[in-house]
């Protein structure tokens, strides 16, 4: 089905929404939650949540892209997940290291979330990674977006996990210029 027939079955609150919704995009949104929670359980609990969350957010939002709304929403929940299962642990995990690896070109890391969330600092890291390459744009959000590890990403482009590192490390401190041009990064 198509994403206008699944956005109009939202508005018209009918609950084969939530059915088509997750034919067409549950390995989608579960393979999201499982890249930061590393847990099937978690991840599925993750999955339903975003059923009830967009059954409770459209309407009245009307997402332009169904997948991209999907994602952020699956992403969100899998964070804050992933926050209450390990407030007080660190280290070790994917999600950690995306959040120590973004840290250095956002700010202290007590004030990653923080900053991250805000909508202006977002939408400068929506239009940088427009900015950039298509390639090296695909790889910064299969990190740092959808939390995938170094070795699925080179395996995806034929690249060894080193290139994928020094890319994603010369992408990182591009951000942060980018943020110092925009006042967010003080040394």
């Amino acid at each position: 089905m198509e994403d206008t027939s699944i956005l109009e079955l939202y508005w018209q609150r009918d609950e084969n929404a939530i059915v088509e919704t997750e034919q067409k995009y549950g390995a989608y949104c579960r393979s999201i939650a499982y890249n930061i929670l590393h847990d099937i359980y978690d991840s599925e609990e993750c999955v339903n949540d975003t059923w009830l969350q967009t059954w409770n957010s459209i309407p009245p939002s009307r997402p332009n892209v169904l997948r991209l709304f999907l994602a952020r929403i699956t992403r969100n929940l899998s964070i804050n997940r992933y926050h209450e299962k390990h407030a007080g642990k660190r280290g070790g995990s994917q999600t950690d290291l995306v959040l120590e690896e973004l840290a250095e070109c956002l700010a202290d890391y007590r004030d990653v979330e923080q900053i991250y969330e805000a909508r202006a600092l977002g939408e400068y890291i929506a239009q940088f990674v427009r900015s950039l390459p298509e390639r090296e744009a695909n790889l910064f959000v299969r990190r740092y977006f959808y939390a995938e590890s170094v070795s699925v990403i080179g395996k995806h482009y034929e690249m060894t996990d080193n290139h994928v590192i020094v890319s994603l490390s010369r992408t990182r401190k591009k951000l942060k210029h980018h943020l110092e041009q925009e006042g967010y990064f003080h040394e």
